[in-house]
């Protein structure tokens, strides 16, 4: 049991780390995804772009939702852009690094699915073969215009029999796959070429601003998970003082069943000083009210002074 709270507290302290973990995560799901997933192209005209583009960008679309609702620090930056600031300014630009951060994080596993349907070709040859010139063909030479666009609708299925016989079926494909990985590895060089400049750049920056900025972004989720977890305990500590007075009230009804009562005050020493002075409801909530409309200022020394 102390392993796994060991486990869960590094966890805790290391949101980081655990976000590039989910981010790979992710990542390696996109591709097990795609290589799991039966592409069949339905081959008609009026389909075939919005199915072979669907295939391309819907479950982009789903893997970055994905990412930016397994980030935590999402909802952080969200509370801190939406708070009122109370005595406390707001910084924007601990609120562009945060958003940056989670933005780079979420697109990680959409690039990769695009890259890799990219350069597999088959989403790109379903979407794009009636967009090609049949001039460029022989096998399309003696072909009314209607049956054209029927037949290189027709390209993606190799087992339809109008294409078997087709001599200029698997050019059109080559042509769409060549054109498919070319783009797919110019998205990846210039992935890599911008990461690169990041990289090297990056100390040409002011790097005592890149500094506050990640030190004040680490500290506004480790605040907020400290004020999360001092609430579950005084939620714990008050729900006991509760469940005591209601015993103390039943004193006398209790013990017209017989039942054993602990002597008045063992059990409970101790609990008004934890409890801080908060004894009701309508305390509580002031509490978590001024929290969130007038958080205080970040200067401790004021609570020395006092």
């Amino acid at each position: 049991m102390d392993r796994f709270r060991m486990i869960f507290q590094y966890f805790q302290s290391n949101s980081e780390s655990v976000m590039n973990g989910i981010c790979g995560l992710l990542a390696l799901a996109s591709v097990k995804m795609y290589t799991s997933f039966d592409f069949s192209c339905p081959c008609l005209p009026q389909y075939n772009v919005a199915y072979g583009l669907g295939i391309m960008f819907v479950p982009p679309v789903i893997l970055f939702l994905c990412g930016l609702i397994l980030n935590r620090q999402s909802l952080v930056m969200l509370e801190e852009w939406r708070r009122p600031p109370g005595h406390r300014k707001k910084d924007l630009a601990v609120i562009r690094y945060m958003c940056s951060s989670i933005m780079q994080r979420a697109m990680v596993a959409p690039v990769i699915w695009i890259i890799v349907t990219l350069l597999d070709g088959k989403c790109l040859i379903c979407a794009f073969s009636g967009s090609v010139d049949p001039e460029r063909f022989v096998g399309f030479a003696n072909v009314s215009t209607v049956q054209v666009q029927q037949l290189l609708a027709k390209v993606p299925c190799k087992d339809d029999e109008l294409m078997r016989n087709n001599t200029s079926r698997k050019a059109v494909s080559r042509y769409l796959r060549c054109w498919s990985q070319a783009l797919g590895w110019s998205i990846f060089l210039v992935l890599i070429i911008a990461a690169f400049l990041a990289r090297w750049l990056r100390p040409c920056f002011n790097q005592a601003t890149l500094l506050q900025a990640r030190h004040w972004s680490n500290y506004i989720d480790i605040e907020q998970k400290i004020f999360e977890e001092t609430c579950c305990e005084h939620s714990r500590l008050f729900a006991h003082k509760c469940i005591l007075h209601f015993f103390e009230s039943m004193r006398q009804e209790i013990k017209l069943h017989s039942f054993s009562l602990p002597r008045e005050g063992e059990g409970a020493e101790g609990e008004e000083d934890l409890l801080q002075g908060i004894t009701d409801q309508d305390q509580v909530n002031k509490l978590l009210k001024t929290w969130y409309y007038e958080k205080p200022p970040l200067d401790v020394s004021q609570a020395h002074q006092r």
